[in-house]
């Protein structure tokens, strides 16, 4: 598949090839619990808020560059998900961005026109663990999780502040799977 996309490259019209994992998460006001160390036989003791008020993190997550590039909405749904993608190709649009995604099923795109610098590879059902996303993911809930947020504004502000914290070595750490940076040397170095 990658071959296939280097020699259909039209060198006019991009700079450069970049892979990027994509996915969305829940982020609510209910409180994320997470494990903490107690002494033998000590039950540990934390605030909790029982909400059912979400913010959706979407997110892109280069394991070559470090890049990132994200989206806060209040749901997911297909249309949400094509304006995610219009905004992604505006980010660098001499770039050529081969998006890894999951199968959830608002990532249709059957009727949809997808901007000429993206192209979409599924990963295969039910392996979340090819997605190095879901790990980005995991960083970002363990610095949410044990706290009380007010409102959704105020689980915003977090995330946000979070986002600027992602630099592109942290990225790069998080996401660098090996079979994805062996394959995108292989094909574009």
């Amino acid at each position: 598949m990658l071959i296939n996309i280097r020699n259909s490259l039209n060198k006019n019209k991009f700079n450069s090839v970049n892979i990027y994992c994509q996915d969305e998460s829940r982020f609510g006001l209910i409180t994320k619990q997470k494990r903490v160390l107690t002494l033998q036989g000590i039950k540990p003791i934390g605030k909790y808020k029982h909400s059912y008020k979400y913010l959706w993190l979407w997110g892109s997550f280069s394991p070559i560059t470090g890049d990132a590039h994200y989206m806060i909405s209040d749901g997911v749904s297909k249309n949400a998900f094509m304006a995610y993608l219009e905004d992604l190709s505006l980010y660098n649009p001499k770039e050529l961005k081969i998006l890894i995604i999951d199968n959830a099923a608002f990532h249709s795109t059957k009727e949809v026109q997808l901007p000429e610098n993206i192209i979409l590879i599924p990963i295969p059902p039910y392996c979340p663990e090819l997605n190095p996303a879901e790990k980005m993911w995991q960083w970002f809930k363990t610095k949410v999780s044990m706290k009380i947020y007010k409102s959704l504004d105020e689980l915003e502000d977090k995330l946000t502040h979070l986002i600027k914290l992602g630099d592109k070595q942290k990225v790069k750490n998080i996401t660098a799977y090996q079979y994805l940076i062996n394959n995108y040397y292989s094909v574009f170095n």
